[in-house]
């Protein structure tokens, strides 16, 4: 008995959190409803939401369902239908959602419409999408009525924050612009000066190798990183020597798309 009734109440705890997730789903033109009074066959049938938001009731007549949790449909029907059936007991179930969508768009990865219908965190969505090379992640965000709540995906999608990660709701619309520079520009005394490719880590040590490295002329004392910082720039200084002789990693500074490397020469 004891074994039985413990199974019981661990299964009610599994089963609760999936039932108060469902019970905060709000209706939508579109969806499909099972509608079950107890005991009473004529009340027991599969509808559609309208376009207007409304459902056809058997002896009622036409009901907002559109805007209703299936808790708060079930309720105005059970006093509703008070008029037809002693107690009625209702059950609203929906079986297809076809309202809940989040929109994609802003040039980044091809825009399109995701249809919610299940629970989806917008890591989960964002590993749906593919290819994202060409999308500038850090100037992303999340638009939810009209506010941007969520700012900068890359944290999230390329460092692995998952503590960053939100649940969609229907009618989100996620903005991933392209990515407009995505070269690193290295110039001065490098043996093949040159554009290259970003690569998602990419540090300035790595991308003068790929110049061909240091020419004999080079000052590897006095290296500046150009950075776009919103309107202004910034320059960071590097001193490779340190990072040669010393191990000083903090020199080999990681880069960002766009970024300009300049290799002074040594005037000695």
């Amino acid at each position: 008995m004891y074994m039985k009734l413990l199974t019981l109440i661990i299964g009610l705890m599994l089963i609760a959190p999936l039932t108060s997730h469902a019970s905060d789903y709000v209706i939508g033109e579109g969806d499909s409803l099972d509608i079950a009074v107890w005991g009473v066959k004529e009340l027991t049938f599969s509808v559609r939401v309208r376009p207007d938001g409304k459902i056809t009731v058997p002896g009622l007549g036409d009901v907002e369902a559109s805007g209703n949790t299936p808790a708060a449909l079930q309720a105005s029907l059970s006093v509703k239908l008070k008029e037809l059936v002693k107690n009625p007991i209702v059950t609203v179930t929906v079986r297809e959602i076809t309202n809940s969508k989040v929109y994609i768009f802003g040039g980044g990865v091809k825009s399109g419409v995701y249809d919610l219908s299940r629970r989806t965190t917008l890591l989960q969505l964002l590993c749906t999408i593919g290819e994202i090379k060409t999308a500038d992640l850090k100037r992303a965000y999340l638009l939810r009525n009209g506010k941007k709540i969520k700012e900068d995906f890359y944290k999230l999608f390329i460092n692995g924050e998952t503590g960053d990660d939100i649940l969609l709701e229907s009618n989100d619309s996620l903005f991933i612009p392209l990515l407009l520079d995505k070269n690193i520009y290295v110039l001065g005394a490098v043996n093949a000066p040159k554009a290259i490719e970003y690569r998602e880590g990419m540090t300035v040590m790595e991308a003068i190798l790929d110049s061909g490295g240091f020419t004999k002329f080079a000052d590897q004392d006095d290296i500046v990183i150009q950075r776009k910082n919103g309107l202004e720039g910034v320059a960071l200084r590097v001193k490779a020597k340190k990072l040669f002789k010393d191990g000083d990693l903090s020199q080999n500074i990681g880069l960002n798309p766009g970024d300009y490397i300049l290799v002074k020469e040594s005037f000695f």
